[in-house]
């Protein structure tokens, strides 16, 4: 058994239980999050017909005791509300995670049982089994480590195998089981490099790529995480979805690393937090409905609340940039406690208005020129024709995706030069933005793909196709069954706003997710035949690849064809290059 293990086995700690209280498996906190930017662990409590306040009273209670029992009297607790449940987390050392798991199970086991009014185990009895574990997995050198990195003012990122300082070019590794002393560091060649975070519900893996471009073109060496993978420059470290802590590790820890473009998903944010705090611009994209219902994020202000995590993540002078055409984003705003310049698609919208009034940064559009505003005055940077993300402003979100790299550009100090030529040569097509309405071109018809899979953007993706004039138009649909019947019908709705004539809906043996073989194309068929179209012109395929073979099969000259592909992308992409 390797130490992990041992401490992750260390203690069972057993709670008083009730069928209107389900408790889920506590987790480490590593860095920012929805809760506060500290490390530690959480417990997620979901109840029925509870007083969330008596659960909160209780929680301020127990873990105080708990904590300053254990003799961590400068940590702290935090609850956290929603409907149904609460969040109930404790702050910990970064060389006691996996013991403040075992905090966090006590203190809630206190809790439980006060609740339930049942016997709680022997206060001293447990403390002391807790402090066990917590002399196994001390680690004096990493606090060390810790202390005299922040005394240099120079990141420090951990994990179970390894300890790193600086980032990128600046940055050195060791192992975590051995460390030098801070006297024996070299700290005058470590130093941290320009860091984004991007988020958001769509648009953040373009947008990340709009960005790493951009630096690109500035001459620097770029890194992106994503939720497709981890790149340096041109190489590829690993495929996957690394939107996470553990891509972000990866990638700070190149040496051929020197601007870091880091895009963040709901589930990172949620599940560990964040990896750093030293970022110098972080961007919310939009934020709509999608991936609800977990770890207590049950609606969309939930998830923005989540979302705006990154701005934890700022160092001193950091900025964030925000959509101003997102209600959503709008309203979370109102909130966070940052320096916030807006992008939007609108010169005239409320945020841009007041941005300009009072001599803040912004960008927007205008006349179809993407804008810049210092502060002081307008830099006309490029028109939208001439960035190609943006199909010639049809694709809006694009434009939006393009205004948000444009801040980021801003703020990490890069010449407009060299913003207008990134914008300038990242092309829509599976080598610069793979799966994000990549055009190929088949028996003299145009056919896009596209991995657009929620409302928000397969409406964005079709209302820019439906702009694209064609003699008749065909598209594919799937949908995964862990949604609703009505969010597969309400999907599909949106689908059609690309006004198809053919709709060929496709079967996902490796999505089903407890429906059963046909359900789901039979849902989407009944949905579009209730919008008028003929049962003729619904078409069945078993697979996304053989659904794109029978389009391919199809289509005539001056005809339009949009694949919405959720799995095989590599053999549909395959296909097409075969086609083309």
């Amino acid at each position: 058994m390797d130490r992990i293990e041992e401490l992750e086995t260390a203690l069972t700690i057993v709670s008083a239980t009730a069928d209107h209280i389900r408790v889920d498996d506590a987790r480490r906190l590593t860095g920012p999050g929805l809760l506060w930017e500290r490390p530690g662990a959480v417990i997620d409590v979901f109840v029925e017909d509870v007083d969330l306040d008596l659960i909160a009273r209780l929680w301020d209670r127990h873990a105080r005791s708990v904590l300053d029992a254990l003799g961590w009297q400068k940590e702290k607790h935090i609850v956290r509300q929603f409907q149904g449940g609460v969040n109930l987390a404790i702050s910990a050392p970064m060389d006691q995670l996996y013991s403040s798991i075992f905090v966090a199970q006590t203190a809630w086991h206190f809790c439980a049982a006060e609740l339930l009014e049942q016997t709680p185990g022997d206060f001293n009895a447990m403390i002391a089994d807790v402090k066990t574990v917590m002399a196994k997995e001390a680690n004096p050198a990493l606090i060390a480590l810790i202390t005299a990195a922040q005394g240099h003012g120079v990141d420090i990122l951990c994990d179970d195998d390894e300890v790193s300082i600086g980032h990128g070019a600046g940055s050195q590794v060791w192992p975590v089981d051995a460390l030098p002393t801070p006297e024996q560091v070299d700290w005058e060649r470590l130093h941290d490099v320009p860091i984004a975070f991007v988020t958001g519900t769509n648009g953040k893996t373009t947008t990340t790529r709009i960005c790493a471009a951009i630096v690109r073109a500035a001459g620097k060496t770029a890194g992106l995480t994503s939720t497709d993978f981890v790149r340096v420059g041109d190489d590829i470290l690993d495929r996957g979805d690394y939107s996470g802590p553990g891509g972000a590790r990866m990638l700070l820890r190149d040496p051929r690393l020197e601007v870091a473009i880091l895009e963040v998903a709901r589930g990172g944010i949620l599940r560990r937090g964040l990896p750093t705090r030293r970022a110098r611009v972080a961007v919310v994209t939009n934020v709509a409905n999608d991936h609800l219902g977990q770890y207590g994020v049950n609606t969309v202000p939930d998830l923005a609340q989540a979302k705006f995590a990154v701005r934890r993540t700022l160092s001193e002078g950091g900025i964030l940039a925000l959509n101003a055409d997102d209600a959503f984003v709008v309203a979370e705003a109102d909130r966070a406690n940052a320096t916030i310049w807006w992008f939007s698609l609108d010169p005239n919208a409320p945020k841009i208005t007041a941005a300009r009034l009072g001599g803040h940064p912004c960008a927007y559009l205008l006349d179809g020129m993407l804008v810049f505003f210092d502060g002081k005055f307008e830099h006309p940077l490029t028109p939208v024709r001439d960035v190609p993300i943006t199909m010639n402003g049809a694709a809006r979100y694009n434009v939006s995706n393009a205004l948000a790299a444009v801040c980021v550009g801003k703020a990490m100090g890069l010449e407009e030069r060299d913003i207008r030529s990134g914008l300038a040569n990242f092309k829509p097509d599976a080598k610069d933005n793979p799966g994000r309405c990549n055009e190929f071109s088949h028996n003299g018809a145009r056919v896009f793909v596209d991995f657009a899979h929620n409302p928000h953007s397969i409406a964005a993706v079709c209302e820019a196709m439906s702009a694209i004039p064609a003699k008749r138009r065909f598209i594919m649909l799937s949908h995964a069954g862990d949604r609703s019947d009505q969010d597969i019908h309400d999907v599909t709705l949106t689908a059609l706003e690309f006004k198809p004539d053919i709709v060929v809906a496709v079967e996902m043996e490796n999505y089903l997710r407890g429906r059963e073989l046909g359900e789901i194309p039979a849902l989407i068929r009944q949905a579009a035949i209730d919008e008028g179209l003929t049962s003729d012109s619904v078409l069945f395929a078993g697979s996304p690849t053989e659904a794109a073979r029978m389009i391919l099969d199809q289509v005539q000259p001056n005809d339009l064809a949009l694949l919405l592909v959720l799995s095989e992308r590599d053999a549909v992409f395959e296909l097409l290059e075969d086609r083309a």
